[in-house]
């Protein structure tokens, strides 16, 4: 017999070789037709493997993430069997799942797949669905697996297998269909009930631009197919709020290959939308007790070897710039951390003195390699609200804790209501990820998981993303169509103020070493002004429209008592347009719709005569007639309440 434990901390004892599908159904037999896969002792395992020893199960339905992961790798592997039954003579790569579904990497040769012959492929997936092919694992010595792959004359799973150690290698067969894998399936096929392809793409072999080009064929799968449709729905819905398609349809920024790629140029709309976010967070900071500071866009290489970031991130920055002095280099600022350590070091801190909070709106610049670069959410130069807390270790709880508050204000005040943390801690197999001490990080992580606790926060624990520098806070954020972002960020770093040497007197007149808090709620502003352009599909909250009124003249003899509305408007801090041109109502009315204004003015003779104004409100219509007092009270008090008022 061996003993099981659950995460509920229950154990029970079963006999020796019993399957995780076996131990679900002896719970009951709805979880057992459920469960897609298990992990047991921290390995992910089949549905099908025997336990052999005692340890701790954990069971994964399609409600897991783990679930997900093990049937869209299971549909890769039918999409490679589909694939192969169609194009015989094609060599198969990998196959993983990622965020939503999964994909297969194969060289078709001289042939290319066009979006037409995913159809069909489609349907071949969905025949050898319905079989209900069992997946089995087995292993295979390396010399088989080499003769095997020699056989199909495939280089690519040849190079895959002879990086691997003999004694470690297994493959997933399905039906008459064998592939390399690792592990990790559905019980079998028929439990995939629905397919899309999505898209076709070129990729290089092992992302090496130097090594032959693949194509890559994206998909998702459900075991319902009211999922996919509504899934396809959302499809549909995210690409009409493609913050790429808004931002130019609303003139907030735009791309030039002659400025670079991946540099975005921010038109006069987008650059007033940043500045109204920059003075938001700005007032906010002011509030809690931050100080401004301004550092330069380049620093010198010596700057990042000392941080270590160049030693982590050198190879993804731009290349050194050199100067006529011999020896000297100097680098594009990639981070503002190491810049406000500096600033630190301008002068001797007492205890009393802290904490101290400096804060800047710092532009750093990465190289990213042009195929990841995605609009605003991917790019070479970007914004990030930095701050850098320099605090004593008995102060570090209570300041971390105002950093939590900080961003979720600002959640709030932009409509992001649904969103969990993540703890993000090393991994402790992998030390050479990081700096620093074992102790600085326990005494990190520790401080991270009691203000998260003390703040209540429904929460994750993430083993190995944490920071080279020190583990982290992150905020998973989901937007309207229920994708999740990361956004916001709390770090606790023990190991730069050692590095860089920072000090303040104690209480007991010695040099002590101040604790320091990196955090960024918004992350960068382009990446966050491009999440929220998605989540808001352009409607900004009211206080954050770059135009909050336009105002439409009936025709042009009512010009002048537009602009005496206008400048009402004005003079209240109501942003408003007159749109006075020779054209239709109708017309205007339409434009103004798809500019997203939230409100629009109709001015003709009665209005003027009346001395009043009838209102539209985007996407609702007509509000009728309001006088120019109760207009600007009803937008102000739309504009109060839907920004929270923040206590420090």
């Amino acid at each position: 017999m061996i003993e099981i434990r659950f995460p509920d901390q229950s154990v029970r004892s079963f006999s020796e070789g019993i399957t995780p599908f076996e131990v679900a159904q002896s719970i009951s037999e709805g979880l057992a037709r459920n469960v897609l896969s298990a992990q047991f002792n921290g390995h992910i395992v089949e549905a099908s493997t025997p336990l052999e020893a005692d340890g701790d199960i954990q069971l994964f339905t399609w409600n897991d993430k783990e679930g997900k992961t093990a049937f869209w790798h299971s549909s890769a592997h039918v999409l490679a069997q589909a694939l192969l039954a169609l194009y015989p003579d094609c060599k198969l790569t990998i196959g993983p799942a990622i965020e939503n579904g999964f994909y297969y990497d194969a060289d078709f040769g001289d042939h290319s797949i066009t979006e037409k012959e995913l159809i069909a492929i489609e349907k071949k997936m969905l025949e050898f669905a319905r079989q209900k092919f069992q997946f089995t694992m087995r292993s295979s010595s390396k010399a088989e697996a080499l003769a095997y792959y020699q056989k199909q004359n495939n280089p690519f799973k040849i190079e895959l297998i002879e990086n691997l150690e003999d004694g470690t290698i297994t493959f997933c067969d399905h039906a008459d269909f064998t592939d390399l894998c690792r592990g990790g399936h559905i019980p079998q096929t028929g439990i995939i009930k629905a397919v899309k392809l999505t898209n076709v793409a070129g990729a290089y072999w092992r992302g090496d631009e130097n090594k032959p080009q693949l194509t890559r064929i994206y998909g998702i799968s459900f075991p319902k197919q009211k999922e996919l449709t509504k899934y396809l729905e959302q499809l549909e819905e995210a690409k009409k709020r493609d913050h790429r398609k808004l931002g130019k349809e609303l003139e907030l920024f735009t791309f030039s290959q002659k400025v670079g790629q991946g540099l975005p140029l921010w038109l006069p709309k987008g650059a007033a939308l940043r500045e109204r976010l920059e003075n938001f967070l700005k007032k906010a900071q002011a509030k809690a007790g931050y100080e401004q500071v301004i550092s330069p866009h380049i620093g010198n290489k010596e700057l990042y070897m000392t941080s270590g970031h160049y030693e982590k991130y050198g190879a993804d920055s731009f290349q050194p710039i050199h100067t006529p002095a011999e020896g000297e280099e100097f680098l594009l600022k990639p981070m503002n951390c190491p810049h406000h350590c500096e600033i630190y070091k301008t002068k001797p801190w007492s205890y009393r003195d802290l904490p101290k909070r400096y804060a800047e709106f710092g532009t750093v610049y990465r190289y990213e390699q042009s195929g990841e670069l995605h609009g605003l959410t991917r790019v070479r130069g970007f914004t990030q609200d930095d701050a850098h807390i320099f605090c004593t270790p008995e102060q570090l709880d209570e300041e971390f804790k105002k950093v939590i508050d900080l961003v979720l204000y600002v959640f709030s005040s932009l409509g992001f209501e649904d969103f969990r943390a993540q703890v993000s801690l090393r991994d402790p197999e992998k030390p050479e990820k990081y700096i620093g001490s074992s102790e600085n990080w326990e005494l990190a992580e520790q401080a991270i998981l009691n203000a998260t606790k003390e703040k209540n926060l429904d929460y994750v624990i993430e083993t190995g993303e944490a920071a080279f520098y020190g583990p982290k806070l992150d905020f998973m954020v989901k937007d309207a169509l229920g994708r999740q972002w990361q956004l916001g960020t709390i770090q606790v770093d023990y190991n730069l103020p050692e590095r860089f040497d920072l000090q303040y007197k104690g209480s007991d007149n010695e040099q002590h070493r101040p604790v320091m808090i990196h955090r960024a709620p918004f992350g960068s502003l382009e990446r966050f002004v491009a999440i929220l352009l998605e989540h808001t599909g352009g409607n900004f909250p009211l206080w954050l429209m770059p135009n909050q009124v336009n105002i439409l003249c009936v025709s042009e003899k009512y010009k002048n008592y537009a602009l005496k509305v206008l400048s009402f408007l004005e003079n209240h801090e109501i942003r408003a347009l007159l749109d006075d041109r020779n054209e239709t109502i109708g017309k205007k009315i339409r434009e103004s719709e798809i500019t997203k204004t939230p409100y629009m003015i109709i001015l003709g003779e009665k209005e003027a005569t009346e001395n009043n104004v009838s209102l539209r409100k985007h996407l609702e219509g007509d509000l009728g007639s309001f006088n120019l007092e109760s207009l600007v009270e009803m937008i102000n008090n739309e504009i109060k309440s839907s920004k929270s008022t923040f206590k420090v």
